[in-house]
């Protein structure tokens, strides 16, 4: 099951406040058979639904992973890191061989999915390298399937030891510093989705985000006619000014690019200044613009994870 879907099968289940609240509350229990009260405070959602059935989860998901300790330690490095295949396999401290198991059988299994890059590869047209070029390796990125399992890895799995006692504060000192920073990969990845029906007229080639040994953009998208759209999604809780727009533009003239359109997604909006440049060349959205991605209920509500 995609994303997608996913989040409108929660969303059709739960009817959270706005979409704000709709992203949060996916990004903690996204793919979870469950019914919540969205008007709650997140931390006693994370309590009730989580913390306190820890013991019954952890062996759903043992059974899931079948107790595999490299699974697990590439789902937890996964969760955190740049998602890049050498970096997970360096922080979950496992050799390629072993790693590239662990891969292979989340794969097999639906758990991660895989993000090929589109880093041309320079040594064809440039002989001559920088010292830190050519060390870069080109590397795909992987994604873990359902929020639920990256929110367990992210902020549960390190934990594990002090909420088998009961002791949760070193759980939540973590959820409460790190949940915004948590949110934005979801948030970006919902953002690619809604570029893609957003843009669905304009034949997509490719959509995903971009990157590079210099460079990384959230959303790039090239279109059969080889127009190119670039996007960056902010997760916070201030709103967008034109620094970001430049820093936007700085990363296309590094790639030597002149994007069709350059489009903004920000939770908490923009400054005046940018919705006064808003035209041709700049797009900006705000998250209850994600109200596209639910404007019709699916027939069936699917959920993937039948824990809980």
């Amino acid at each position: 099951m995609d994303l997608l879907e996913q989040f409108r099968s929660f969303y059709f289940q739960n009817y959270p406040q706005d979409m704000e609240n709709a992203i949060e509350l996916f990004s903690i229990f996204g793919g979870l058979d469950i019914s919540i009260d969205t008007t709650a405070y997140v931390d006693s959602l994370v309590y009730e639904h989580i913390l306190s059935h820890y013991k019954s989860l952890n062996t759903q998901i043992e059974q899931l992973l079948e107790s595999k300790e490299d699974v697990e330690k590439v789902l937890f490095a996964l969760s955190k890191g740049d998602r890049r295949i050498f970096s997970i396999f360096k922080k979950a401290r496992l050799n390629n061989q072993n790693g590239g198991i662990a891969l292979g059988f989340l794969q097999q299994k639906g758990i991660i999915k895989i993000e090929h890059s589109r880093e041309e590869d320079k040594r064809k047209f440039k002989p001559k390298l920088k010292k830190e070029e050519a060390k870069h390796r080109i590397s795909d990125k992987f994604f873990i399937s359902y929020p639920f399992l990256r929110f367990w890895f992210y902020f549960i799995y390190p934990h594990r030891k002090e909420i088998e006692k009961k002791e949760y504060e070193p759980f939540f000192q973590q959820f409460h510093r790190e949940f915004s920073r948590y949110i934005s990969l979801v948030f970006e990845e919902l953002s690619s989705i809604f570029l893609d029906y957003y843009l669905q007229d304009k034949q997509i080639e490719s959509i995903g985000s971009y990157w590079d040994a210099n460079v990384e953009i959230d959303v790039y998208i090239v279109t059969k006619s080889a127009e190119i759209y670039v996007a960056e999604c902010k997760w916070t809780n201030h709103k967008i000014n034109k620094k970001e727009l430049n820093k936007l533009l700085e990363k296309c003239q590094q790639l030597n690019i002149t994007p069709a359109k350059v489009i903004l997604f920000s939770k908490r909006g923009f400054s005046k200044e940018l919705y006064q440049m808003q035209g041709k060349m700049l797009q900006l959205f705000d998250v209850n613009d994600f109200v596209l991605l639910v404007r019709s209920k699916p027939q069936n509500l699917s959920f993937p994870l039948a824990f809980g």
